[in-house]
């Protein structure tokens, strides 16, 4: 009696939510057993729809947290100026930096957007350290490069970009990337088209000597990503990534009150914000 009771009890319990859609379940479970095509078929799509939005809701999660972008370059290329005209649009003398620095951009779009910039430190002992301890929370990069140095600076230049692309290419979500041609109001500036022809060249010859090398940057992968394609002499359209190149100047070109030329840059902000 008393197990009969208990039964009774627990049957009686379930008369909330999960009683009221007992009938339907049992009738679902019944339709399943006998293998109904229709049904069946009906039921893998509803669930592959759950399946897909759940992973998309996830997706979108994940990249809206990542708001960081990450000013990167050799010392001199003028990451800190560009930093302080996007945030405040005035010109300042900056000096060399051993520590990041960071503040919320407000993104000139539609919506509004605040991105937070981060200004990371260009000397050789620093910067890969500070590089590892922001990446993850990057949604771009943006190296920055002088372009009046260039000539003499291109060895250098296609090294420390051949360790940021591997590394950015090993992150889930790899970041949106841009090469900002600095410094374009002294003469001897080179253009952005010839210095993508001319670190295209370099990293074809880094990739070959560094193919077996593991990252610099992520010593969890197994093995180090590879630049391009085998066999074919290296593009940056070759990469999973998107890589663009923009020409601009913070200091301006008529001395230092003048408006800096960074337009460019500001729209690319925007689109990827």
């Amino acid at each position: 009696m008393a197990s009969a009771d208990s039964r009774r009890m627990g049957n009686d319990g379930g008369g909330g939510v999960g009683g009221a859609f007992q009938p339907y379940l049992d009738s679902l479970r019944q339709e399943l057993q006998q293998r109904d095509p229709t049904l069946l078929s009906v039921v893998v799509a509803l669930l592959a729809v759950l399946l897909t939005l759940v992973l998309w809701k996830f997706i979108r999660s994940r990249r809206s947290s990542q708001r960081a972008v990450l000013l990167v370059g050799l010392c001199d290329s003028g990451k800190t100026l560009l930093f302080v005209r996007l945030l405040t649009g005035l010109y300042r003398d900056t000096q060399t930096s051993i520590t990041d620095s960071s503040a919320a951009y407000r993104v000139n779009n539609s919506r509004g957007t605040n991105l937070t910039l981060i200004d990371l430190p260009g000397h050789e002992s620093l910067r890969l350290q500070f590089l590892e301890r922001f990446k993850a929370s990057a949604r771009a990069v943006v190296f920055v490069v002088d372009s009046a140095a260039f000539q003499r600076e291109v060895k250098d230049v296609a090294e420390f970009l051949y360790q940021v692309l591997v590394d950015s290419m090993s992150l889930k979500n790899a970041p949106s990337f841009l090469i900002a041609c600095n410094k374009q109001d002294i003469t001897m500036a080179k253009s952005a088209k010839l210095i993508q022809q001319q670190l295209e060249k370099e990293l074809n010859t880094l990739r070959v000597t560094r193919s077996a090398a593991p990252s610099t940057l992520d010593s969890s992968s197994a093995a180090p990503a590879q630049l391009g394609k085998k066999g074919k002499e290296f593009e940056f359209s070759q990469l999973p990534l998107k890589v663009e190149f923009v020409e601009c100047s913070a200091k301006g070109g008529r001395g230092d009150t003048s408006s800096a030329d960074i337009q460019d840059l500001e729209k690319w902000l925007a689109k990827i914000a």
